[in-house]
């Protein structure tokens, strides 16, 4: 008897006679195949902007944007006595001071999540907070290594696959390629 093996390592006994499970788990896995790209980029670029975002209006006082609580305060933005007093006392990094690292995390939790909602300069917005990512799982926060794997994961897709056709980078990249 000749046995051959499918994609998924089932040896079946005859080529082209698959059971009716394989023929079944073939048609949802091709069904899954057809999810797009873009898709996935979007999602992905608003979930992690939504991540660091919220991140970053803990950092501050005089602006707080939240579209889908319905919380909308525009003001002065400034950075919080809590925040500052975090990078002080808890959050310890090496060679940069606190004040101005307290300063760097807030711009880059508003400008990135920003970027990257937009999907302009997508991938090197999400290679900042993947950077940003790092730092906090190094030497912030070391035993929180699931969520922030999950963020890189993210953060890695974009930076390696881009924003996907429903960002701006995408229309840039269309306009500007004849010229």
């Amino acid at each position: 008897m000749n046995a051959n093996v499918t994609n998924f390592g089932v040896a079946t006994p005859h080529a082209g006679h698959d059971s009716q499970p394989i023929q079944l788990i073939r048609r949802v896995l091709s069904l899954l195949s057809c999810i797009p790209d873009s898709l996935i980029a979007a999602i992905g670029r608003f979930s992690i902007a939504a991540v660091f975002w919220k991140s970053g209006q803990t950092k501050i006082e005089g602006l707080a944007i939240d579209l889908l609580n319905g919380e909308f305060v525009v003001g002065w933005p400034h950075l919080s006595d809590s925040a500052l007093a975090l990078f002080q006392h808890e959050y310890n990094l090496p060679l940069v001071p606190p004040g101005l690292a307290a300063v760097l995390a807030a711009l880059a939790e508003h400008l990135f999540p920003i970027l990257l909602l937009f999907g302009l300069a997508t991938r090197f917005s999400a290679l900042a907070l993947l950077g940003m990512t790092s730092v906090i799982q190094l030497f912030v926060y070391p035993d929180a290594y699931p969520t922030h794997g999950v963020w890189a994961a993210v953060l890695l897709y974009l930076v390696a696959r881009g924003p996907g056709k429903l960002s701006v980078d995408h229309w840039l990249a269309r306009r500007y390629q004849d010229s």
